[in-house]
């Protein structure tokens, strides 16, 4: 075991995914001699060559389709886009071919491609560096949508996604990347893609969560004595419906937390899903605590981020039913 932040965890899961496998490339805007913008390529590029840690232009339309290029001809490709924000140049090379492939070819081609990209606040960045935007993505069928709320999350999500013969986006929570460690393990071991894990236990609220919220949640659970299910969904496409009706059957009380806007966020399908299969269950309404539906500001991003004291006000909404 060794203590590692998420950018060490997934610098070392490249690392050693590319010894293993020569078919590994990665791709994207100073990914190689500078290590990439938050470092989590670092030494990469002169362990392996400039052949299979390629520094890219900064086209991100041309990173996309390159890497599904390289994909379909029998490469692993990981590119990179160096944040969230601008990954939308790249928007149609990614649902309109490399979430369609399988489904076009009827199944002959396939698309085995790994797109990293660090999302969402907490390093005020402004409107063009802090957007989430993983409710575009998991809209769209062929793609699986990842993000890790920890170190060793971020490997065993990294070498399940590695493994899948599909695309799959890989948002990483810049806010996360170091702020803080834990025990990692050496050996290789897979977190499977699909599969919510409760993270805390309790029996009067579900708190359905991801990302960079996991911790704002578990601070405030443990905080204030909150007796409550915590769930990190890990995988946001497909998403781990059972999970999420289990505990809300169990509670009663479900609240969902996430730093993307508000309307058409997770956060409404996942209401939607509970409303059609959990109703009869449900002892309050089903709440959101969410980013706005405004630009990522600069100078007020403590406010927009969901935080301790948003998420006791629906605390206590959902204490005024009982």
């Amino acid at each position: 075991m060794t203590s590692m932040n998420m950018v060490q965890a997934l610098n070392s899961t490249l690392d050693a995914a590319m010894s293993k496998d020569d078919s590994i490339i990665l791709l994207g805007e100073d990914i190689g001699i500078d290590g990439g913008v938050f470092r989590v390529t670092e030494g990469l590029q002169a362990k392996y060559g400039d052949v299979r840690v390629i520094d890219t232009p900064l086209v991100e339309l041309g990173i996309v389709g390159m890497a599904i290029g390289l994909a379909l001809s029998g490469i692993k490709a990981v590119p990179e886009i160096q944040f969230q924000d601008f990954i939308y140049t790249a928007f149609d090379q990614i649902v309109n071919q490399a979430a369609k492939m399988r489904y076009r070819s009827g199944g002959e081609y396939t698309v085995p491609m790994v797109l990293r990209t660090p999302y969402g606040g907490g390093i005020r960045g402004g409107l063009y560096h802090s957007q989430s935007g993983e409710a575009y993505f998991a809209h769209t069928s062929g793609l699986t949508v990842v993000t890790p709320s920890n170190p060793y999350d971020a490997k065993g999500l990294l070498l399940s996604s590695l493994k899948s013969p599909d695309p799959v986006i890989f948002m990483e929570p810049k806010k996360l990347y170091r702020a803080s460690k834990m025990e990692v393990p050496e050996n290789d071991y897979e977190v499977p893609l699909g599969k919510a894990s409760v993270i805390n236990e309790g029996d009067d609220y579900t708190f359905i969560t991801y990302g960079s919220m996991v911790p704002v949640v578990m601070n405030t659970v443990s905080k204030n004595n909150l007796n409550a299910d915590v769930i990190d969904l890990r995988t946001l496409f497909p998403y781990d419906g059972e999970a999420v009706l289990n505990s809300v059957k169990k509670t009663g009380r479900p609240i969902i937390v996430h730093e993307a806007p508000r309307t058409l966020g997770m956060g409404a399908e996942i209401s939607a899903f509970i409303g059609e299969r959990a109703i009869d269950y449900l002892m309050g309404p089903i709440l959101r605590v969410t980013g706005f539906d405004t630009p990522f500001p600069y100078r007020l991003e403590e406010y927009y981020l969901p935080n301790e004291t948003r998420i006791l006000k629906a605390v206590e909404k959902m204490q005024q039913y009982r």
